[in-house]
């Protein structure tokens, strides 16, 4: 690929958020507070870099437009993408959610079910309407351009979008940076959509697993409630836990749907979908369990089938961190939920916050963008943070926690993001499956233990880092590698 992007940028400093040159350093994006509303985002699938992220850039552009009074001036857009984006656009419905979100539509908000008839509307009519307010002509192939031997130099997933006036001004350009799990960062507008309250003082700051490991024993407090706390700084306590019941409510909602579902995933690979058959196969024996003791591992595979399912078929589902991983967590959740004795709202709540203060870990010193670290830094990440919000709701200390998420990274190391056709769901809907078992063993090899082990979260976390960053590009998130390009596609 050619560095080679359409205009120059000058001397503006991107705040793309940079990687720590080694497990100690400090950067910028350490010191940005990440929120348990920055891990978990309601949106639809099938992907949160590609669909949800494109989508709330192209709302953010018109909100902009809008906000500077030129929205109704404009008579032509021109949407630029660049890298994995370009690449793998078309099976990550990328350019169906910058159509959604030049219409004003916003992942958290749009109907799945309005989704093909608005996109249908746009494409047939050879309009769009701006924000939901200004009319203007639109076709997709003058005006969004998949420009796929094209990079630009901050991230792999890049977009420019440009707005021109009647007589051919241009008006307004912004470039948008999709980063992972749906978080856009953008040149001068801040790094996220919402910025108010990110560097504010929160009372256990940590931006390493030592660092949290330390807070904990200096107050005697968990994970979960040292993330209770900082989260505190935001909003009530109440406001906290509605949003993680929301957060749960859709997980669980997620799979009920995805068990519900059948016939052929979108897409042109002709996936069938597997997890109503499944559900109803263990419906209708139950006494199967009491033959086969590992019949609980069918379950935890429904439950990530079936969100993985919804997720490919363009469905509501919860980036946690990503769509592409966005089984993992909600399996393992079920499985304590169903499975484990005890079983509490407060639990359900303290596995969410112990899950999103790991993945903050990960965001601040690494990434979870597929298209910087493969897939380890989706599914492998999930995995991490469900197996560290297992072993803390049965009970394991924060120690174990620490132990228990090592261990589902260390054996993610190196996975690759090679999907075929660009479309998230060969190998994806089972590596789902895989990441949600691993996180399960990794608990309770932690839980066996005294927290005490050799190799520690934060190297774990480096050591995936400099993994993304030595691993060729063509087997992250581009489709030019691995199975992506030897098997061929039905």
């Amino acid at each position: 690929m050619t560095t080679t992007p359409k205009t120059g940028l000058g001397n503006v400093t991107p705040v793309v958020p940079s990687r720590p040159a080694s497990s100690t350093s400090t950067t910028s994006q350490m010191d940005v507070n990440i929120s348990v509303t920055d891990l978990y985002t309601i949106g639809i699938g099938p992907s949160s870099s590609h669909t949800v992220g494109p989508m709330r850039a192209a709302k953010r552009f018109v909100d902009r437009l809008n906000s500077e009074d030129l929205l109704l001036k404009t008579d032509r857009v021109l949407v630029e993408l660049y890298g994995s984006l370009a690449l793998t656009g078309h099976g990550h419905a990328t350019d169906m959610a910058i159509l959604l979100g030049l219409s004003g539509k916003r992942p958290s908000a749009v109907d799945p079910e309005e989704v093909q008839p608005l996109i249908a509307k746009i494409r047939t009519s050879g309009s769009i309407s701006l924000n939901g307010a200004h009319a203007i002509p639109f076709f997709e192939d003058q005006s969004l351009l998949f420009l796929k031997d094209e990079l630009l130099p901050e991230h792999s997933n890049g977009m420019r979008f440009y707005a021109f006036s009647k007589d051919g001004e241009e008006l307004l350009s912004r470039d948008y940076f999709s980063v992972g799990g749906g978080y856009v960062v953008s040149h001068n507008e801040g790094d996220r959509a919402e910025t108010r309250g990110h560097n504010i003082s929160l009372p256990y700051p940590f931006t390493s697993a030592d660092e949290l490991l330390a807070l904990g024993k200096e107050s005697g407090l968990s994970i979960a409630e040292m993330m209770l706390a900082n989260e505190s700084s935001w909003r009530s306590e109440e406001e906290t836990f509605a949003f993680l019941d929301d957060v749960n409510d859709a997980m669980i909602n997620c799979i009920k749907r995805g068990c519900e579902g059948v016939g052929v995933l979108p897409g042109g690979l002709n996936v069938k979908r597997r997890a109503n058959k499944l559900y109803k196969d263990l419906m209708e024996n139950p006494e199967r369990a009491s033959r086969d003791p590992l019949t609980v591992l069918d379950w935890v595979n429904l439950y990530a089938l079936a969100v993985n399912e919804e997720n490919a078929a363009g469905g509501r589902v919860v980036t946690a961190p990503t769509n592409g991983a966005a089984g993992v967590i909600p399996a393992v959740l079920k499985y304590y939920q169903r499975f484990c004795p005890g079983v509490t709202k407060e639990g359900s709540r303290n596995f969410l916050l112990t899950a999103a203060a790991i993945g903050a870990i990960y965001k601040k010193r690494a990434s979870i963008s597929a298209a910087e670290m493969g897939c380890q830094g989706e599914v492998g990440v999930a995995c991490s943070m469900a197996a560290g919000a297992l072993t803390a709701v049965l009970g394991g200390t924060n120690e174990q926690v620490e132990n228990a998420a090592e261990i589902g990274m260390e054996h993610n190391l190196g996975l690759t993001c090679d999907p075929i056709g660009g479309l998230v769901q060969i190998p994806c809907i089972e590596r789902n499956t895989m990441g949600a078992m691993k996180a399960i063993n990794a608990c309770r090899l932690a839980l066996s233990g005294d927290g005490v082990h050799v190799v520690s979260l934060d190297e774990v976390i480096e050591t995936m880092r400099q993994t993304g960053v030595d691993m060729l590009s063509k087997y992250k998130e581009t489709s030019q590698g691995g199975l992506a390009v030897n098997v061929v596609e039905c």
